[in-house]
């Protein structure tokens, strides 16, 4: 079965087509620094094709979680190299997911005096504080064009800070309403400068950050997430011939690059839109379909026969699931996730899901 067939990505090996998606889990404390926890955690997953570590912030400003992990101080990067060690130790592959949250933070959580984003349009609802209550989501400071170009410039840092560490490549967050692609809709992104205004400018910063992470640590250690459509935390893209020209524009900007891969979060990865980002990127594809269900190993598995996608990012079934991929090569049970431990501090709900060959030995 493909599924569990090895690939080459760029520079990146997998071991199978089943990838850990990027999951936020709020264990890095105060300060962001990877601890015994996340060393853990990470290691127990070392089995996956490829690890895309949780969303982790370039710079300070870009936090948008208490708990959240970061990527800019020297603390930081000694914590992920830890995390890469016991990953290689077990012949793992593992990339980071650079996430700056834009507008999707509090000052009380990055801890900076403001936010920002493409425009001051704040994002809708409230956020959770460390301190457990709720604030409503303030406005942004809306970036100036220099300091576009400077937020270009921290997530190039970040990604040096990476290699660094030991990660094996990096994945811009292009995804689910943070600051790449709060520039990519006109709901979010009302600039007239050159990062607004159109399709193509509105795609500008994402081929930028891109573009300058590649130069810096080399294309085929670089992917990009998108979700196009995803409509999430006001970031809307609900006008398919300017959603086609703004996905089009970021492909055709991005194709030049020989990226290591592009990883679209879509409910329909069949569609015409998924398929032709995939076509013009011409970058290996991972494809992500767990939007309302959970991605199931036949699901996977269809989507690889049927050329669809060239692996497959899986997100609760791995939080569950440590030894996933041996549990789907033998049909075996799953463990089921308990998502009201998704976030939190503890080892609880986060690395004492059981492997397939501890409950047997409890068994025997």
């Amino acid at each position: 079965m493909k599924l569990f067939e090895s690939a080459d990505f760029g520079a990146l090996h997998l071991s199978n087509r089943i990838v850990m998606a990027p999951l936020t889990r709020t264990r890095a404390g105060e300060h962001g620094i990877p601890n015994d926890l996340l060393v853990e955690h990470y290691r127990q997953r070392a089995g996956m094709g490829m690890i895309i570590t949780e969303g982790t912030w370039p710079v300070q400003e870009g936090r948008s979680y208490p708990g959240q992990p970061g990527i800019e101080t020297d603390a930081q990067v000694a914590g992920w190299r830890r995390v890469t060690d016991a990953v290689h130790a077990e012949g793992g592959t593992i990339v980071m997911q650079l996430m700056h949250g834009g507008r999707v933070s509090h000052p009380s959580i990055s801890a900076t005096p403001r936010i920002v984003g493409p425009s001051a349009i704040a994002a809708p609802g409230q956020t959770h504080l460390a301190d457990g209550t709720k604030a409503d989501m303030p406005v942004p400071h809306e970036l100036t064009t220099d300091e576009v170009r400077e937020a270009v410039q921290g997530f190039v840092q970040a990604a040096r800070n990476a290699i660094a560490a030991g990660l094996d490549g990096v994945e811009v967050h292009g995804a689910n309403g943070y600051l790449v692609h709060e520039f990519l809709s006109p709901v979010s992104n009302t600039r007239t400068d050159e990062y607004g205004g159109s399709p193509e400018n509105r795609a500008r910063f994402a081929i930028e950050v891109t573009t300058a992470i590649a130069e810096a640590i080399g294309a085929d250690r670089v992917g990009i997430r998108l979700s196009p459509q995803h409509n999430i935390q006001g970031v809307l893209e609900e006008d398919d011939a300017d959603v086609r020209a703004t996905y089009t524009a970021v492909a055709e900007g991005l194709a030049p690059l020989g990226l290591a891969f592009v990883d679209v979060l879509q409910a329909d990865i069949a569609s015409d839109l998924v398929q032709t980002i995939r076509r013009t990127v011409g970058a290996p594809f991972i494809a992500n379909s767990g939007f309302a269900s959970i991605t199931t190993k036949d699901e996977a598995a269809s989507l690889l026969a049927q050329e669809q996608a060239d692996a497959v990012a899986v997100g609760r079934p791995a939080i569950a699931n440590p030894d996933l991929v041996d549990r789907w090569e033998q049909d075996a049970d799953l463990n089921e996730p308990r998502p009201e431990l998704f976030y939190g501090a503890t080892a609880e709900g986060y690395t004492d899901y059981p492997t397939l060959a501890e409950l047997r030995e409890q068994a025997a």
